[in-house]
């Protein structure tokens, strides 16, 4: 019988007197080789210590709160279980063929050499290559769920607390596998790309490897996810915020004894409201199956925040039911929430459409990248004063560049065209704005 392994803390680099926040397993669980036991928390980043060997968990030495180091004991796993074909043991399709026969298969019966011809053709999506090397967020009995069904669960979200993925995630992923395929395979999932080739940089010079933050890792997944599946279109054009941005400073002594500070940012979450009633598509979903269109009637708006540790987009929810004064104060709120890194799951769910403002850094124009299942995107740029023709002269106005990326299926080019035009007509005159 093998010995009992002690499950140590392994290399975390500079950490020590980490916080452990999550135990992915317990006593009784059966691991594989490299699946998560716990989850560690510094003050830069979340890491999981994963299992050294295949075996059952014999015991846990840590609880969540505690704090630990390098070397630090964790558990003590009995590698001698991974072999038992007990309850939790390997799934009955990943069993080594041994060439006896069981119980349930004579040995008289003879193997076939291939599939029948009559067999139907199979249903699961093919193999897909991995697509990154970090280990997902997920428990063992997920994993092993995940292996039975092929799924790569490098390429799932997870909805659980901190990214965990669940079983319900698991099974969207494979729904959205199939329809791809019936859909056209490859050429609706994105399926069958080639991989970026492996290049050696050390060969030209120095180089150093650093960590993708964890927040990178997830939103790149997602956005890699959003790009290939999403026929991107973007629609430019500009708003003349002359009037308005004056107008906001006139609120700036009012918003100061309330302890707040009026931006921008506001103005356009509410004649947002307005655009989506009058254009009901962009506030909308396509529908698993492809062929229907889920119209929303509720207005929650995504705002992307730039943090520390990367692009969070937290959900401003029912925006036409709060006054500019109201969205400020939230605005405010979920802003410090994002860069404190408290923000929750839900923060950044649900959301109808969202916007991205990179009016405090600079440029003219961009191509945000729809934030699906949403249909849309607004970008916005910095606003400066332009020489424009008020049919007798040149004038300077403020005027503010509006990039509005959209998934083609939905939308169309004339529809978006007149969705900016409604969005730079409602910027410019402050009076379609209700307070």
């Amino acid at each position: 019988m093998s010995s009992v392994i002690e499950v140590k803390i392994p290399d975390i680099g500079d950490f020590a007197d980490v916080e452990v926040i999550e135990l992915l397993v317990a006593p009784g669980d059966q691991v594989a080789a490299e699946d998560p036991l716990l989850t560690l928390e510094s003050d830069k980043a979340t890491m999981e210590v994963p299992s050294p060997a295949s075996g059952v968990v014999r015991e846990m030495n840590i609880a969540v709160g505690d704090r630990v180091s390098e070397g630090s004991l964790v558990a003590r796993l009995d590698p001698t279980a991974d072999d038992a074909p007990a309850a939790g043991g390997k799934p009955e399709a990943e069993q080594e063929p041994t060439g006896k026969a069981t119980a349930e298969e004579p040995a008289s019966q003879p193997a076939p050499s291939g599939p029948s011809p009559h067999a139907p053709p199979s249903t699961l999506p093919p193999p897909v290559q991995k697509s990154g090397s970090a280990i997902p967020h997920a428990s063992p009995g997920i994993r092993r769920f995940a292996r039975e069904l092929g799924a790569d669960l490098t390429q799932i979200s997870g909805s659980g607390p901190k990214g965990r993925i669940l079983k319900d995630d698991v099974k969207l992923w494979i729904k959205q596998q199939l329809a791809g395929i019936a859909a056209g395979g490859a050429e609706r999932t994105g399926a069958g790309i080639p991989e970026i080739p492996v290049v050696d940089y050390a060969k030209f010079g120095t180089v150093e490897t650093v960590s993708l933050g964890r927040i990178k890792k997830i939103s790149g997944q997602h956005l890699r996810r959003a790009w290939l599946n999403v026929p991107h279109v973007t629609h430019q054009d500009e708003a003349d915020i002359t009037e308005l941005e004056e107008f906001r400073k006139s609120l700036k002594e009012e918003a100061a004894r309330e302890g707040i500070r009026i931006t921008l940012l506001g103005f356009v979450l509410k004649i947002m409201v307005s655009a989506l009633k009058k254009f009901p598509s962009f506030n909308a979903s396509i529908h698993p199956n492809g062929e229907n269109l889920v119209l929303k009637k509720y207005f929650h708006i995504g705002v992307a925040v730039d943090t520390p540790n990367g692009l969070v987009v937290p959900v401003i929810r029912d925006v036409d039911r709060k006054s500019i004064f109201d969205l400020a104060r939230e605005l405010g709120e979920v802003s410090e929430k994002a860069r404190n890194g408290k923000l929750s799951p839900a923060d950044m769910q649900g959301g109808c459409i969202s916007i991205s403002s990179l009016g405090g850094i600079g440029g003219t124009a961009f191509t945000p990248i729809v934030n699906a299942p949403e249909v849309a995107i607004l970008g916005l740029s910095r606003a400066r004063m332009s020489p424009v023709w008020n049919g007798r002269e040149f004038e300077p106005r403020l005027m503010l560049p509006l990039s509005l990326s959209y998934d083609h299926r939905v939308v169309d080019g004339a529809e978006a065209a007149r969705f900016c035009a409604y969005l730079a007509r409602a910027l410019a005159d402050m009076r379609r704005i209700s307070l």
